[in-house]
Parts: structure tokens; C-alpha cells; sequence
């Protein structure tokens, strides 16, 4: 991936779109497909918090819906001053689609740190776990 300042930058628009009236902790997330394609998220909050959708999901949801199944990148920023790693469900949900998949968690689009999905998941639950 050669181009990840893009994609922090796609994520950080995205985040000023942010609906968290409770938290006040705005992310945004930009996901690159195999094909080239960005597609961006960011969370939304609701008064129900388990009802609330992360940035990440946001992001996956809108590629899926446009026929996208094939990633190679996800960045994810936040409205704090810390590295913002995807939550537990992002994790799992995210590893559905591989976990090759290059996870960029950013302050800005000169200062981030790079991941393997698999090194933020290493034990995930998978389809031969419900046999």
C-alpha cells in the first residue's frame, strides 16, 4: 500500500460527520479495496448504545452494499490526541473479509503506525467454530 496519507486524510473528513451527541469522540475510518476503491465511515451514536455503529462498520457497510467483498487497508482517526484501534466487533467483523488486511491507526496523515488485522486479532472466531 503506497498511499495511506490518502486514505488518513479521506478518514478524517468522514470524521467530521460524526452523530456522537453523547461521547463527544468523533472517528472516521477509510477502507481501500483490492480494486482501488475508498469507501469512508464514521461512527454514530444513539441513546441505546449497543444500537451505536462504529466508524469501521460504517466504512465496511457502505463497501459491502456497493459489491465490494476485498480489502487491503482500513484507517481509522479519532478526535483524541491517541492511536485509535478498532474495537472487539470491528476486529471480528473486519476479519470476516481476511486478516491480511492492513489496519493504519492515525494521529495525522504524517504520524501513524501500521498493522496487520491478524496482530489485532490473533485468536478470531471463524466459521469452523460454529461446527
Amino acid at each position: 500500500m503506497d498511499n495511506y496519507e490518502k486514505m488518513i486524510e479521506l478518514a478524517q473528513s468522514a470524521m467530521k460527520n460524526s452523530y456522537s451527541p453523547y461521547s463527544d469522540f468523533k472517528v472516521g475510518a477509510c477502507l481501500k479495496t483490492t480494486s482501488g476503491k475508498y469507501f469512508v465511515g464514521t461512527n454514530i451514536e444513539n441513546s441505546s448504545f449497543g444500537a451505536s455503529l462504529c466508524a469501521e462498520r460504517s466504512a465496511l457497510a457502505s463497501a459491502v452494499s456497493n459489491g465490494e467483498k476485498n480489502f487491503e487497508a482500513i484507517a481509522i482517526v479519532s478526535s483524541s490526541n491517541n492511536f485509535c484501534p478498532p474495537c472487539g466487533i470491528c476486529r471480528q467483523v473486519l476479519s470476516e473479509f481476511g486478516d491480511d488486511m492492513k489496519v493504519i491507526l492515525a494521529k495525522s496523515p504524517k504520524e501513524y503506525a501500521v498493522y496487520n488485522l491478524s496482530e489485532l486479532l490473533p485468536h478470531k472466531f471463524f466459521e469452523g467454530d460454529m461446527k
